[in-house]
Formats: structure tokens, sequence, C-alpha cells
């Protein structure tokens, strides 16, 4: 449950508390956790004459065993700059994700060089419909669900990084059903007590875009909302009431700008959780203890740490770009891939390591396979010609995670280091995680035969393709075989 009050400056924490009512230079600094302080400093350098925004509060905090993460959410009123077309809109900012107390209450610290909690706080900004007195909360709640993702996944959010949503932001009839995240315009980077903490911008995008963004990269999208006043502009300002996409704004857009990238460039998508399963044809699936089949309707095997973690690398890099083709690497340290040392694990899960960490050799025994099934809902299947035009045509790899178990799908090209699938053995398994190699040639026969998942309102369910010399068969199939194996 969450309260709106109007915020005094840093807000008073304790059991109990929705919101304090003193200043910085109150009666009880002692009791402003420093980490929040810092957070608030900065907004004050924005918004002098507003120390007392409107605030949505979590009444019961997250370390008090509260469902919402962040402690805050400040809202202020930015008169934009008419010089550079910037309307005036209302500015969202998060307190929560980073460590606001510094007594590992809610995050562990680990010092003051490195990131503060996880790093980052969430602003919006929100163009302020005529006649609006106060800002709408629904931002807030957004937030919120962003932020209870971050905390159960432990996967850190990045400039450029998209976030599929499928539903309006604000629950109404709008077309803004997805989300970029870039560098906030105004807010500087803030050093406090307990590390450094950036902030990172939610921007709403239409379904196109997303689907560009995924195609091509989110940056890319970033800077052509940038280019259309309308769909954002300089300070990337959501419209909820934007009827039109850049490309039905400007079509050259998708040619001259998406399309040459992505041709140019590729994907740096690197990876998604899907509903998705496979299934070993080369043995009977009853000598389960030796082929390790997954099929829909059996339990799959447990990943081990080692499995679970690679291939979580694999998602947490998510847009960052590959200057590397080289699949995630193995921390030998790591022992359980669901509880990781949390500053370590946010540390790698940004940066690039050797293909000389991964050990192969090290993960349960490796098994060739000569035939397999892959299945996919639509909306996965809808990202195959993605993950073949925009990731292996530039030699680098793509992971389906399952949602509904511990199957994984890579697909690699034959300039990926450190994988177990190859040229004489294609297709090769460590217990539930499966990697395809495919070749150039196989990949554009592939692109011709897969064409019609480009044109969903045009496709009916079940469907099947097949390579019999290849030994491959893709089956997209209805989200009921996978949210019911049973079914």
């Amino acid at each position: 449950m969450e309260g709106v009050r109007p915020g005094g400056g840093p807000p008073v924490s304790g059991p109990g508390s929705e919101l304090g009512s003193g200043s910085g230079s109150g009666s009880f600094p002692s009791l402003f956790p420093p980490g929040l302080h810092g957070i608030y400093g900065e907004c004050r350098r924005l918004y002098p004459d507003q120390p007392n925004p409107l605030q949505v509060t979590a009444i019961l905090k997250y370390w008090l065993g509260g469902p919402d993460p962040l402690d805050y959410v400040s809202m202020y009123r930015n008169l934009g700059n008419p010089a550079l077309n910037v309307p005036e809109h209302w500015h969202y900012v998060s307190f929560g994700l980073s460590d606001l107390y510094g007594d590992n209450r809610v995050h562990e610290f680990t010092g003051t060089d490195g990131p503060s909690g996880f790093g980052f706080e969430l602003t919006f900004r929100l163009k302020r419909e005529m006649g609006e007195s106060a800002p709408p909360t629904w931002p807030a709640e957004l937030m919120q669900g962003l932020a209870r993702y971050v905390f159960q996944s432990e996967n850190t959010f990045c400039s450029g990084d998209h976030v599929s949503w499928h539903s309006p932001l604000d629950n109404s009839e709008s077309r803004i059903q997805h989300m970029l995240l870039t560098e906030d315009p105004q807010m500087q980077p803030v050093q406090t007590p307990f590390g450094v903490v950036t902030f990172l911008q939610i921007v709403g995008v239409c379904t196109e875009e997303l689907h560009a963004a995924q195609q091509w990269n989110g940056q890319g999208i970033l800077e052509l909302l940038r280019t259309v006043p309308v769909a954002g502009g300089p300070w990337l300002i959501t419209d909820m009431r934007r009827g039109e996409t850049i490309f039905e704004i400007d079509p050259h857009l998708q040619q001259e700008r998406v399309d040459k990238g992505i041709e140019t460039d590729g994907s740096n998508l690197s990876g998604v959780s899907a509903k998705c399963a496979w299934d070993d044809l080369s043995r009977p699936p009853e000598d389960d203890e030796d082929s390790r089949s997954i099929c829909i309707g059996t339990q799959p095997r447990r990943l081990s740490g080692k499995d679970t973690e690679q291939i979580r690398e694999t998602l947490r890099r998510g847009l960052e770009i590959n200057s590397k083709p080289v699949l995630p690497p193995i921390n030998a340290q790591r022992q359980n891939g669901l509880n990781l040392d949390r500053a370590p694990s946010r540390k790698d899960s940004l940066e690039s390591e050797s293909s000389a960490a991964i050990i192969p050799h090290e993960l349960i025994r490796t098994r060739q396979l000569e035939s397999v099934h892959l299945k996919f809902n639509q909306e996965s299947g809808a990202l195959i010609p993605l993950c073949l035009r925009g990731r292996l045509l530039h030699g680098r790899h793509f992971t389906y995670k399952s949602i509904t178990g511990d199957t994984a799908i890579t697909f690699v090209s034959t300039g990926v280091e450190g994988a177990f699938a190859t040229e004489e053995h294609p297709y090769a398994a460590h217990g539930p995680w499966l990697q395809i190699l495919l070749t150039e040639e196989f990949v554009e026969r592939m692109l011709e035969d897969l064409e019609d998942l480009n044109s969903p309102e045009e496709f009916k369910l079940p469907k099947e393709y097949s390579w019999p010399e290849k030994k491959l068969k893709v089956s997209i199939l209805p989200d009921a075989v996978f949210d019911n194996p049973l079914h």
C-alpha cells in the first residue's frame, strides 16, 4: 500500500512512518539516511523552488516486509525548455534501488568506490496535460514494478535496455505499451557515502518502436525519438496520448535508419526469457537417463549452478553491445546461480571477460544430438528472424531461456568462441541447455523459409517448419501448450 503526501526534504524513515516533514537542516538531521540525502540534494539542485514535492511512499517499507522496493517516488513539476522545444512535464524520481541507509537492511554495503546498491535510480518524464494541477500517480506504480523485477532477478538496467510491457503504461487505450531506458538528461551521477548513483530515465514507446529496438539496438531508436518532438524530443518526454509511431510520422526512418542499421550493425539483443522447449529426437523418449531429452509434459532436469549462471549472464547482457562474439564465461567461484554475491554479479553482468575463462569440461557431460525439435510460442517464434539476421549473420549468439522451466536454447554462429556445439556436431546439450550451431548458408535458407513469421496477423497455429537433411524441426505452438504442459 502506498500513500501520497507532500514531502519536506529527506523523509525520516522508521517503522510506521509514511513521510517525514523535516528538512535537511531540521531538528533531526542524524535521522536522515545519507544515501537518500545525496539523491535529494541532486533533486534540490534541479528544483530549488520545490523543496516539498509530492511523494508516493511505501507505507510498509520493503525492509520491514512490504512488497514495494522503492521507499519513495518524488514528483516534480518541470517547466521544460521552450528554446529546445521541450514541453512542460512531470518529473518522477525513485528512492530505493540505490543504498539509502548503508546498514545492510536492504543492500549489502560494499564501499564508496563502486555502485550504491544496484547503482541507479529510475526517473520518468510525463507530458503535463492542459489544466493538470497535480501529477498522476500511476508512474510511481510502474517504477515499483520495474524495481520488483530488479530486486527479484538481480538484473540491473543499462542505458539502451528495453522492457516489453505489453500493456498501456497507464492502463488506458494508449499505444505507449513498452519502455526503453536512457540516461536522464538533467540529473547527474551522485557520489554518496555508500557508492555512486546514476539516474536512468524510463521512456515510453509503441510496439513498433520496441520491435525496432530489438532488431537493431535501443540507443539507435532513442536517438530517433530525440529527433521527433512529438515522440519525445531532446529530453525524451513520454506523451501517453501520442497516436503515431516515429515510423508513421516519418516513414523514411525505417528504411534509411533502422533497416540500414540492422544490416550494418546487427542486433545487440543477446537473449530473451521465452516460452520454449526442445526435444532430442535422436533417442527414444524413455531413455531419459542418457538422452536428457526435454519434452513438454515431463519434468526437466535441474541446471547446475554453473549452467544457470552462464545462461543468466547471456540474458543479463541483454542489449549490451557485444564487441566480441564470445559466449558468457563460467565463473568457477560461483556455487549457485540463484544465490549470487550481489556486488560481483552486478559488476560481471556489465563487463566483458575473455573466452579463456570458459571451461566447458567443468560442466556436466556434453552430449551430441543427431536430431532436434524446437518449440516456441508465437511471440518467441517471431524473434527467430531477429536471432538469425541480427545476431548469427553478424557472428554472434542468441539465447532463449524458458520462463516455465530450466530449458534453454542458444543459437550460435561459426564465429562464436566457447560454444560446445561445433560444425561437426551442430546440436549439443548440457542437461536441459541446448546449443545449435548454424552455418551462414543455412541461416540464409532458414530466413527464406521463415519469412511468414514476420506477418503474425496472417499466422495460424500450430505451424511447423522442417529441414529433414539437417534433422531440424521448429514448431510454433499456442501459449496453452507451455502454460499447461498436460494440455
